[in-house]
């Protein structure tokens, strides 16, 4: 016989067989974490989107009020201009005052509809994208945001990394959509100078408005890049590890254990309260041994006999022993016992199918007690 050798040994490294540390997260996040997440203000929502949205409405409400806009701005040219040239006034200060009042008041009735525009524009894509919520989490002031150890953290992060090359980058391409729609434009810049007021504003104009919709039109492929990028990031962010669906799964759900002895608890109230109401029984079909039903009939209303208790084997005999105690009839049926059982509940009445059959045994029971009495 070959003897074994103690001495060897086998080395396992049984982190292999364990869980990380640190939990990988792998799951998907739940109904309630996601509940959570909304609820701490959490939602993909990008940045991006308002700021192609609000420009592209920006500019395309100065295109169409634009006209109005020309004459409004020569009328408070010509006015700024005069009051330069009063003659046998001195410009006192209370005449500036209420000068620059009125600039004020006429630069705000230019400027409201495009002002009510972007407001409302802002307001329609934030609700579009996370909808209407309020969430005083978010509003509460966490102190860690205040920590320059964690600003510190924040500002070489590399999200702040990469927030400061796509900045770079579109600030790059804006500088590019600028020079292109310039390219050309060389000789019409140096004839401003032979222009009237009014044939500048408006070739100034037409001009601002092409490159704002044009940068408009970019931050739209940008927003919808970014967008994507949110809602993949903000899916990471939410996953959660196996034992995290767990504890929550017991918090929702509650622990097993607590929720098995509440099941015991209340079958047994249940019983308690179906062996109180068993001496109101009419009628006792058995098995006989295995099943018992009572049933009820009240004679005076329109309703149909139902079932008031119902047990097998132990709980049977324990109906069958309280049905003596009150001198409640009972009569054997097996089959009939049997579809009772499995197919009418507690308080529920006797379907019509077997209307009959339970009929035939409460007649029989009524005659009964009448042959006695």
């Amino acid at each position: 016989m070959n003897q074994i050798n103690n001495n060897v040994r086998l080395n396992y490294n049984l982190q292999f067989f364990a869980e990380s540390p640190t939990g990988e997260k792998t799951e998907k996040p739940t109904p309630r974490k996601r509940e959570k997440s909304r609820e701490e203000g959490q939602a993909v929502k990008s940045m991006e989107v308002n700021t192609a949205f609000l420009l592209i409405a920006l500019f395309a409400t100065i295109y169409f009020v634009a006209p109005i806009w020309t004459q409004s701005f020569i009328d408070l040219f010509n006015d700024t201009y005069r009051m330069f040239d009063i003659s046998g006034n001195d410009l006192s200060v209370n005449f500036v005052s209420e000068f620059m009042k009125d600039i004020m008041w006429i630069m705000l009735g230019i400027l409201t509809p495009v002002l009510i525009v972007v407001v409302i524009v802002g307001l329609l894509v934030n609700y579009l994208q996370v909808g209407f919520r309020i969430t005083p989490k978010a509003l509460k002031p966490k102190f860690n945001k205040i920590s320059p150890i964690q600003g510190f953290k924040r500002i070489f992060s590399l999200k702040s990394i990469f927030e400061l090359v796509k900045s770079i980058l579109k600030i790059s391409i804006i500088l590019t959509i600028v020079y292109v729609t310039l390219s050309g434009r060389e000789k019409a810049l140096l004839s401003l100078y032979d222009m009237n007021l009014n044939q500048i504003i408006l070739w100034i104009g037409t001009l601002a408005i092409e490159i704002g919709l044009k940068v408009g039109g970019f931050f739209i492929f940008i927003a919808l890049a970014d967008y994507i990028y949110q809602k993949l990031k903000h899916e990471k962010d939410l996953k959660m590890t196996k034992q995290e669906v767990k504890d929550e799964h017991k918090m929702t759900e509650g622990n097993p254990e607590i929720k098995s002895k509440i099941r015991q608890k209340m079958k047994e109230v249940s019983m308690k309260r179906m062996m109180q109401d068993l001496p109101k029984a009419d009628v006792i079909i058995t098995n006989p041994t295995h099943f018992a039903v009572a049933i009820q009939y009240e004679q005076n209303s329109l309703k149909a006999p139902f079932v008031i208790a119902k047990g097998t084997d132990f709980m049977a005999k324990k109906i069958r022993e309280k049905a003596k105690e009150n001198d409640i009839e009972m009569v054997e049926n097996k089959p009939l016992a049997r579809t009772l059982y499995y197919t009418v509940e507690i308080g529920d009445e006797i379907p019509e199918e077997l209307y009959q059959a339970v009929a035939e045994i409460l007649a029989f029971v009524y005659t009964l007690k009448q042959s006695r009495n």
